[in-house]
């Protein structure tokens, strides 16, 4: 199959009468700002705890600055959350190397490592084909949906310099994959590379100016496997870890 089939948008089937009531709403038929606030309350609501969710998108956006030092009670009147669902969270994140919890000094962001970034791309090639393929072969009809939506917004958002927008559908289209997936280990495994690779593409990203091909090469993985092409998925991934590779190695030599 080739890249164009693979990006091939899906049409979904009309919704056939059930007499269980209304149907939801299409993901399809909201624009990317719209599908944003549903996809953020939907999988906040369903999955995902609220602290963690606020303390890393501050982290990944650089507000919570690496190398600096944070109280629970710091944290927790910055995002407005108790220090209950604030402490749950650091532990979480101190798992995933986003933070070191020093006893008695604090909570320090971990710090941004060129060389490290290149390890974590590393671990990302081994893991990163292996769940879009998945998710190309397991995924429901509904998930496919909504990563098929995902793909577009990206393109959208990547297209109008929105990187904030295009971080966030990031995000969202690699939990969904992973989800569709159906293996909690490879997405347990794979979901800090991600965060650490979203914020490190954050801090640089002005240097190069290439966010609708960054965009575009994450939204070509996301429509593959919505179209149930596996190995588009593959091809689609790969280009998206040697894409990164090749900016982290420009940062190192400084070749901008």
């Amino acid at each position: 199959m080739t890249p164009r089939t693979a990006l091939r948008r899906v049409t979904p089937r009309k919704p056939q009468p059930s007499g269980k009531g209304p149907a939801k709403p299409s993901l399809l038929r909201i624009d990317a700002r719209e599908l944003l606030t549903k996809l953020d309350g939907l999988e906040l609501s369903a999955h995902e705890r609220l602290a963690d969710r606020a303390l890393e998108e501050q982290i990944v956006t650089l507000q919570l600055a690496p190398g600096s030092v944070w109280s629970e009670t710091a944290l927790s009147k910055r995002i407005r959350i108790g220090r209950t669902p604030v402490r749950e969270a650091v532990q979480r994140l101190a798992a995933d190397h986003l933070v070191s919890i020093m006893r008695r000094h604090g909570i320090m962001i971990s710090q941004i490592n060129v060389q490290e970034q290149l390890l974590v791309l590393e671990a990302r090639r081994q893991l990163e084909g292996y769940i879009a393929s998945r998710a190309a072969r397991r995924g429901t009809a509904e998930q496919k949906l909504r990563v098929a939506q995902i793909a577009e917004a990206m393109r959208s958002t990547g297209k109008g310099g929105d990187v904030i927008s295009f971080l966030r559908y990031y995000y969202f289209s690699k939990k969904m994959l992973c989800e569709a997936a159906r293996n909690p280990y490879a997405a347990r495994a794979i979901a800090p590379l991600h965060t650490l690779s979203r914020r490190f593409y954050f801090l640089h990203h002005k240097e190069f100016d290439d966010l609708p091909v960054v965009a575009e090469h994450h939204a070509a993985q996301a429509a593959a496997a919505a179209v149930g092409d596996e190995e588009a998925a593959l091809q689609a991934s790969e280009r998206i870890v040697d894409y990164a590779e090749g900016f982290t190695k420009r940062i190192v030599t400084g070749s901008l």
